[in-house]
């Protein structure tokens, strides 16, 4: 702009004496330094204080997710995508003090943000669901779960996915958003666990003799903790069996290791006292016609 006041100046005055020509071509640029200086200085401060404020504020929220134990993966890139939001902030309120309509490119950051939304759905949606597991943890790596459909020891939770190992040794990669979608089933939240066993015996057996037996059993085996008590519970009396519930609590690292050896344990004792195990039976008569 100024190098057309010079060119305008000197046009329209070519036979002007030099020192009149430079006292205007002065006052010219004065006039324009006077009108466009508080614009530049401002925008200038909005950017230079902008850049300091977005480092600032960057700073503070790696600091506030550090704390909170969030995954460095997930800590890294929501630092970012602050720090990217508010560096556009500040670039928009800059050339909005310089007098640049910023009207269109809010516009075009809305419509793109739009755009891209729409083409990554589902992987927002992903990430939203990474986030929420990696900010309120409902279980940790090494947990043992049942989340998503898919049963098995957790090896990974990443931003989009979240890797489980089944028993058998499969890797299963399992979308977050179908993860958060449903119920989750930890079972190694807590540090012990109730073994839930049903056994039936005869109708003609001795009840109290079977209980007895079965509490020898429980009392042998060095994983089963007394406190809480356990319990040996007339349960229901089934078609074929009187079935009795086995309730002992174990650590649960302990769990399945003990419940296998309960049940061997519990059907030899049975055996050795001269209890029957019931199974269903059915009778069929065959009546011959004549």
């Amino acid at each position: 702009m100024f190098l057309s006041l010079l060119q305008a100046e000197t046009a329209t005055t070519a036979d002007t004496p030099a020192p009149e020509f430079w006292e205007g071509l002065t006052q010219k640029a004065v006039d324009w330094i006077m009108e466009f200086a508080p614009s530049v200085v401002g925008s200038l401060l909005v950017l230079v204080i902008g850049l300091w404020a977005a480092r600032i504020l960057r700073g503070v929220l790696v600091k506030i997710l550090g704390r909170a134990h969030v995954d460095p993966t997930l800590k890294g890139f929501l630092s970012n995508i602050l720090y990217m939001a508010l560096l556009a902030l500040v670039l928009v309120t800059a050339l909005g003090r310089l007098g640049v309509p910023t009207n269109s490119f809010a516009a075009a950051i809305a419509a793109a943000g739009l755009a891209v939304g729409l083409a990554l759905q589902g992987s927002l949606g992903n990430f939203a669901s990474g986030v929420m597991l990696m900010l309120f943890r409902p279980f940790n790596a090494g947990d043992y779960v049942l989340a998503g459909g898919q049963e098995g020891k957790i090896e990974e939770v990443l931003v989009f996915s979240t890797r489980i190992c089944t028993a058998d040794n499969r890797v299963i990669i399992v979308p977050n958003g179908q993860i958060t979608a449903g119920p989750i089933t930890n079972f190694s939240a807590k540090p012990t666990r109730r073994i839930d066993l049903v056994i039936g015996i005869g109708y003609g057996d001795d009840t109290a003799r079977a209980k007895a037996t079965i509490e020898r059993v429980l009392k042998a085996e060095p994983r089963v903790l007394s406190n809480p008590e356990y319990e040996v519970s007339v349960a229901d009396l089934a078609e074929s069996s009187v079935n009795l519930v086995v309730r002992p609590w174990v650590r649960t690292p302990d769990y399945w290791p003990t419940r296998c050896a309960l049940i061997e344990r519990i059907k030899i004792a049975l055996l050795a006292d001269g209890m029957s195990i019931p199974f269903p039976q059915r009778d069929v008569h065959l009546h011959q016609v004549a």
